[in-house]
């Protein structure tokens, strides 16, 4: 039988040890193990000595003998585990393309992913030999879920990924490495269907994974932002989240992003071995479970309103096990001569079912569930017959199968005097100016007791509010800002809605119906039958605190293909 020579970089590392261990399970391949220091290398190697590979332990610098050892070893694929990516070159992979071996990343960072088929296709092809990246979590996993989940779609509004490992894992400082040189930083983020920025570790909040529980997360970067929305056309949305299962840690990088975003903290590498040591006391009591979700919405094939869920959940630590699992399977793919000359991402070559058949024998399970949104929040509170009624574009605004995402201008005018002001600022709503761009992206969702609720994002002129409608009762809506909830009756009017303000909260807690704010919200149909908005907030004893009118054309983008 013949045996590949399978050379993994950063053999000894966090991701690196794992990918070694699994694949010495295999007899159809021999491993090279490199290190830096030759001492881990083979302290691994005497610790796998059932391994049915043969294990070769070797030192290896590839910025000083790596040349030499592919010379030497003439292996068949090369892994390169080492990372951190966010600073790392092509050099690596060059000089595995011209020895006339194939090569294998897990690199997940988003500069370092974009540029990786332009600079090695050509090389790859001239030595017949294929070149991959990408074969981790992020993005191979991650587009192999996506796609898999999204196969025949006619639409897909958002896309929302997010990882929480196990507080028990290994984290290796290339991983915090990683990690910091982001925070706090502007990273790229696909939004209102097109590429926009956000900040590394900001956006904190918490997510429910099934069997996992809650976990606070908050913005990564990846490339699948700018690589999912143009893949499958999204209309709204792509966002990659992550979070530590410790809140002590999670809020600590959330703060350093803080600091670093207001200039309060320039270099934060020195932080890191003070993380890594912060790590091992936190550690101690975490959990050893971790876990990866994935959320999608738009319209399925029927072109019905639907949000389709991806877990995965790995137990007894075995979480950092994941990452390797599409490396794991790429190296298959190339050894069955399965992949062509020439450099691509992995999820290419690469399919869901491929990545998590690497994941028999390990306490890794899925799951998958979709569900269809039967009607919107304004359906649910005014009836099937008055919905229909209403003129085409607010009929079409509200409508669960309409576009998400709307754009339009607006007049914004503001309160006269300070206390207004301040409120204003304080709600995050816009400033006063005239033709102020508009873009109003809705989210839809079913709660868990069945109820349709909405989340509306406002964005004028940069400046973003945030409200969750929930459909109460017949004629009825709340709307929550903050920890403040709004009882809103809608009401059908000629030509459009109206919807005042009736009471307000915070939980259940009622607070004075004489001190509630007076809204006025009114839609309808301009003459260019656009559709039109008119609200204006205003309160006891203070005034106007703001009023926007305008209107609003949806935001369209050609669907991705079947």
């Amino acid at each position: 039988m013949r045996r590949h020579t399978i050379m993994i970089i950063g053999g000894t590392g966090v991701f690196g040890k794992r990918l070694v261990r699994h694949l010495s399970a295999r007899r159809d391949v021999a491993l090279v193990v490199s290190s830096r220091d030759p001492a881990k290398a083979e302290l691994l190697v005497q610790g796998l000595q059932d391994s049915a590979a043969p294990l070769h332990p070797i030192a290896l610098d590839c910025a000083v003998n790596l040349d030499e050892r592919l010379d030497e070893l003439k292996p068949h694929v090369v892994v390169d585990c080492s990372g951190p990516f966010q600073r790392a070159t092509y050099d690596t992979a060059r000089a595995v393309l011209r020895k006339g071996a194939h090569f294998v990343d897990l690199a997940d960072a988003r500069d370092y992913l974009a540029g990786f088929a332009q600079a090695l296709d050509t090389l790859a092809r001239t030595h017949g030999v294929a070149a991959l990246t990408g074969a981790s979590s992020t993005p191979a996993l991650s587009t192999g879920v996506a796609r898999q989940l999204t196969r025949g779609w006619a639409r897909v509004d958002t896309i929302d990924i997010s990882i929480t490992p196990g507080g028990k894992s290994e984290v290796g400082r290339s991983v915090i490495d990683a990690v910091m040189s982001y925070a706090g930083k502007d990273i790229p983020v696909w939004r209102s269907g097109r590429l926009a920025r956000t900040t590394g570790w900001r956006g904190g909040h918490v997510i429910d994974i099934p069997t996992l529980g809650r976990r606070r997360v908050a913005a990564v970067e990846t490339f699948d932002a700018e690589h999912l929305g143009s893949l499958l056309t999204v209309q709204s949305r792509v966002a990659f989240f992550a979070g530590l299962e410790f809140r002590i840690e999670q809020y600590g990088i959330e703060a350093i992003a803080a600091l670093r975003k207001r200039g309060l903290i320039n270099n934060v590498r020195p932080l890191v071995p003070w993380l890594l040591k912060a790590r091992r006391i936190t550690r101690i009591l975490a959990s050893d479970v971790g876990g990866m979700r994935v959320e999608i919405s738009g319209l399925d094939a029927q072109r019905v309103p639907c949000r389709a869920r991806w877990s995965l959940i790995a137990r007894r630590d075995h979480g950092p096990f994941v990452p390797i699992l599409p490396a794991a399977a790429a190296v298959d793919a190339l050894i069955a001569g399965r992949v062509p000359a020439g450099a691509q991402l992995a999820h290419h070559a690469v399919s869901l079912r491929d990545i998590l058949d690497q994941a028999r024998g390990y306490p890794v399970t899925t799951a998958t569930s979709q569900t269809q949104i039967e009607a919107g929040a304004f359906e649910r509170a005014l009836g099937a017959t008055v919905f229909k009624a209403l003129p085409k574009e607010v009929s079409r605004f509200h409508d669960p199968s309409g576009p998400p995402v709307w754009e339009g201008r607006a007049d914004v005018t503001g309160g006269r005097w300070i206390v207004p002001r301040v409120l204003a600022r304080v709600f995050g709503f816009p400033k006063a100016g005239r033709q102020v761009p508009v873009t109003v992206t809705i989210d839809r969702d079913t709660s868990t007791d069945g109820v349709p609720v909405e989340r509306w994002t406002r964005c004028f002129a940069g400046r973003q509010m945030t409200s969750l409608l929930r459909a109460e009762t017949t004629g009825l809506l709340s709307e929550r800002f903050g920890p403040l909830t709004f009882d809103i009756p809608v009401r059908p009017r000629p030509g459009g809605l109206e919807m005042p303000v009736s009471g307000w909260r915070i939980g259940r807690w009622k607070l004075p119906r004489l001190l509630a704010p007076q809204a006025a919200a009114r839609e309808s149909t301009d003459d260019q039958g656009r559709f039109h908005f008119d609200v204006h907030l205003r309160a006891p004893m203070i005034g106007t605190i703001v009023r926007y009118r305008g209107w609003l054309v949806p935001l369209q983008r050609s669907p991705h293909p079947a």
